[in-house]
């Protein structure tokens, strides 16, 4: 609907994403307890290999796949800049959805993964994106803290509370929330293809949607992989690959559009993040069906 009629999608603009994806923090936070998110700071291994996924995985993917935009198929240099923009951010919180869809005991442990990587893109960001594209970018760390606050930790915990100290209620929610979740979902997929129409059907835009599907299908494959190879005594190795797989394969790609935006004078920086915005919560979902069916 979003390519055939992008107005379908198109009122659904960014002011819309953190209530939306609060509302899906809230849905997990209604089927988790405070249990849960102890048991996940248990395990700080898991973490931090979220972590170096992250921060160190994704971003060499990145440098790499903007090297072969402008080394091999001859992109301009500022779509290669944007490829390794996108790389730099930090995870998103879709990616713990998907985690609650297919694992949700991890789910927890996905939210704290993602949770510590957006603190620190207040840092880790501007230095990242210094050392791979050589442009210093500001972070808004007011803005940063508000988002964790607004996104995820006051709808889980309000979930929680709610989960706890009316549990009949939350027991008749249940059924609505899966519904009402895939709408959610939806809108966050649709409007950003719908108002970033012109990037994807841009001149560039195949190529470069090409290499975004191959640099995530890349993150994913090793976020799996090395969380196999380090955890495979673990009696929950494969729900364990699954979380890591999303948690390095999906990250806050709008917020490399917004500074895309706002750093870079050449529109082309853009389009990366926009084109990634759509493929990674495509290709994330893609995988919650598959896994969640090799399950059943």
């Amino acid at each position: 609907m979003a390519l055939v009629y992008p107005p379908s999608f198109t009122w659904f603009t960014s002011r819309y994403y953190a209530p939306a994806l609060g509302f899906l923090m809230f849905a997990v936070g209604v089927n988790s307890s405070e249990k849960d998110f102890i048991e996940a700071f248990k395990r700080p291994d898991a973490i931090f290999t979220g972590y170096v996924g992250q921060f160190v995985v994704k971003p060499l993917l990145g440098y790499i796949f903007g090297i072969i935009a402008v080394t091999v198929f001859g992109l301009p240099t500022p779509l290669g800049a944007g490829i390794m923009l996108v790389s730099c951010v930090s995870g998103a919180q879709l990616s713990n959805y998907a985690t609650f869809l297919t694992d949700p005991p991890l789910a927890p442990l996905s939210i704290v993964m993602t949770s510590l990587s957006t603190a620190t893109a207040v840092f880790v960001t501007p230095m990242l994106s210094l050392l791979l594209i050589g442009k210093r970018l500001p972070v808004d760390v007011v803005g940063m803290v508000s988002s964790i606050l607004q996104i995820v930790i006051a709808p889980i915990t309000a979930g929680l509370l709610l989960n706890r100290l009316f549990p009949r209620l939350c027991e008749a929610m249940r059924p609505f929330l899966p519904p009402l979740s895939v709408l959610d979902t939806a809108c966050c997929v649709g409007a950003p293809l719908a108002i970033n129409i012109n990037s994807v059907l841009s001149p560039f835009g195949l190529t470069v949607s090409l290499l975004i599907v191959a640099f995530h299908l890349s993150a994913f494959i090793a976020g799996y992989f090395l969380s196999g190879s380090l955890f495979h005594k673990a009696p929950d190795v494969k729900a364990l690959q699954r979380t890591l797989s999303f948690e390095t394969g999906m990250q806050s790609s709008l917020l490399a559009l917004a500074l895309a935006n706002r750093f870079f004078q050449d529109p082309l920086v853009s389009v990366p993040p926009a084109i990634s915005t759509v493929i990674m919560s495509l290709m994330g979902f893609a995988l919650v069906m598959i896994w969640a069916k090799k399950k059943e």
